[in-house]
């Protein structure tokens, strides 16, 4: 065991009733929570004064806040693989918004953050949201399906396959498909329907929630969504309840993995669309189902918090919450997002949200409680990525890397020993990138749309530089190139050499 797992677990030994017996704390559990499309003010403890998180708030109120937390992509998929990898997304062309039958993108031979954990002799477990393919390609989803995400590291998962609003609507346990009737085996097409299927488009008196674009293929539990299916009637998940599904799924790893140190990675689903929160939470934001989602989030988020309580470990264990990717209000469905909104800015002070640039779209809440080891109530300004959990998770355990990462160790930083973090940080949007470093953030021309034709969202694409200090300017609105060509220059020779490593 190397010295920071001894600092950071307080390791003692001491007489037990008079025994002899020794006994000493045990190595910290991880818990790693995910939220999906959560913005940066979409949460009270980052001062948005028309939402209440609690139980976020919670975790905040017992460790660290960082106010300059970022994913490494505006987008999910890539966000998320670069999470688990410690790689830039952009390296893998792969990394992108999959489809729900997309084969999966991390190599059973590549390290991630679950087979470090594993290597260090903790359980591993994934519960959630997914989204980083499965199979390697012609998924026959009645069947095992394999790689899963057995093959990077987890000891037992329990998963939606993409997305709430791509096929296959089933939850996935260790490779297999739950609760399917082999007599009703599962289709899945993300090209043609299936004959006799009815479709969004096509049959729109079957929907209890419309589509606002794309997002009118199959149609399960009254909402249309992007694919074909066809089959498996009794694994069909019900939106309403699938909060509920995921929380008794993760206390039972919890509670059959108490005895023996254990890293969770817990995906929420919420806010993405559809956005269906159960009875318990509709109406009760004042925002839509988009408001509604984010209450219940912050509910699981509790749950899970008290579950630690229940059983004595809440002492011993990391806890760690964040969202892949920024904010977005209309993502294709019809749910009075946009009308509710009110006064409310789900991105808070930043400019852009999902998709972009700007660092409304990557820069993310990011929270950090480890009782005892962590100050509770303390903030942070220090640059930090998700990126950056591979390499420094490695230094808690004490598990050594082989090979080259772009995830750098940051540990001290995540538990506020040191005010230092990053000193740049290469950003991706769709697919086209910008540079951070220090107070400054660097675009580089990109060609197409300013704005989303779909989301409304300002992209950050233009043919022209764009320079912004965010120290001066958190919003991003003054664009400082033209009065800057030696910055502009100097930041693009560094993008360009990290890019071509």
């Amino acid at each position: 065991m190397n010295k920071s797992i001894l600092l950071l677990t307080g390791v003692a030994c001491a007489a037990c009733g008079g025994k002899g017996k020794e006994e000493a704390k045990k190595t910290p559990n991880v818990l790693v929570i995910i939220a999906d499309d959560l913005g940066y003010g979409d949460v009270s403890c980052y001062g948005s004064p028309t939402i209440s998180t609690p139980n976020i708030d919670r975790i905040a109120e017992g460790g660290l806040r960082f106010m300059q937390a970022y994913s490494t992509a505006a987008t999910s998929t890539p966000s998320r693989y670069s999470l688990l990898t410690g790689m830039y997304p952009w390296r893998n062309k792969d990394a992108k918004i999959l489809p729900g039958d997309a084969p999966l993108i991390i190599s059973p031979e590549a390290m991630t953050v679950p087979k470090l954990f594993r290597r260090a002799g903790y359980a591993t477990a994934t519960i959630g949201k997914w989204h980083l393919g499965l199979g390697s390609g012609q998924v026959d989803w009645n069947t095992t399906v394999s790689p899963n995400p057995s093959d990077i590291g987890y000891d037992y998962s329990y998963i939606q396959a993409a997305t709430n609003d791509r096929v296959p609507c089933v939850f996935v346990e260790n490779g297999k498909v739950d609760n399917l009737d082999a007599a009703d085996p599962i289709f899945v097409s993300y090209k043609e329907n299936f004959d006799g299927e009815p479709t969004g488009k096509l049959n729109p008196e079957l929907l209890k929630m419309h589509p606002s674009h794309g997002h009118d293929m199959s149609i399960v539990n009254g909402i249309s969504r992007i694919g074909f299916m066809k089959g498996g009637k009794a694994a069909l998940w019900t939106d309403e309840t699938m909060a509920e599904v995921f929380v008794e799924k993760a206390k039972q790893f919890i509670s059959g993995h108490k005895d023996r140190p254990f890293f969770m990675y817990y995906g929420l689903h919420q806010p993405h669309v559809p956005r269906v929160p159960n009875e318990k939470f509709a109406g009760r934001s004042g925002m839509g189902p988009r408001g509604d989602a984010i209450l219940e989030a912050d509910w699981g988020v509790g749950e899970l918090l008290d579950y630690l309580d229940e059983l004595g470990l809440a002492e011993n264990t990391i806890v760690l919450f964040s969202s892949d990717n920024g904010p977005v209000v209309d993502d294709g469905y019809r749910d009075q997002a946009v009308e509710l909104l009110g006064a409310h800015k789900p991105a808070g002070p930043l400019r852009g949200g999902k998709y972009s640039l700007f660092d409304g779209g990557t820069r993310v809440p990011f929270i950090v409680r480890y009782p005892g080891n962590v100050e509770a109530g303390a903030v942070s300004d220090a640059i930090v990525s998700q990126l950056d959990l591979l390499a420094s998770f490695a230094e808690l355990t004490g598990v050594a890397l082989d090979g080259t990462f772009d995830s750098q160790n940051l540990l001290d930083a995540f538990l506020g020993k040191s005010a230092a973090g990053r000193n740049d940080l290469v950003i991706e949007g769709i697919r086209n990138l910008a540079y951070r470093e220090g107070d400054w953030v660097l675009f580089p021309p990109s060609e197409g749309e300013a704005y989303s034709p779909l989301t409304g969202t300002e992209t950050g694409r233009s043919p022209e530089y764009q320079l912004y200090n965010l120290e001066t300017d958190l919003g991003e609105r003054t664009n400082l190139a033209a009065n800057n060509p030696e910055k502009v220059k100097t930041m693009q020779e560094k993008l360009d050499k990290i890019v071509n490593r």
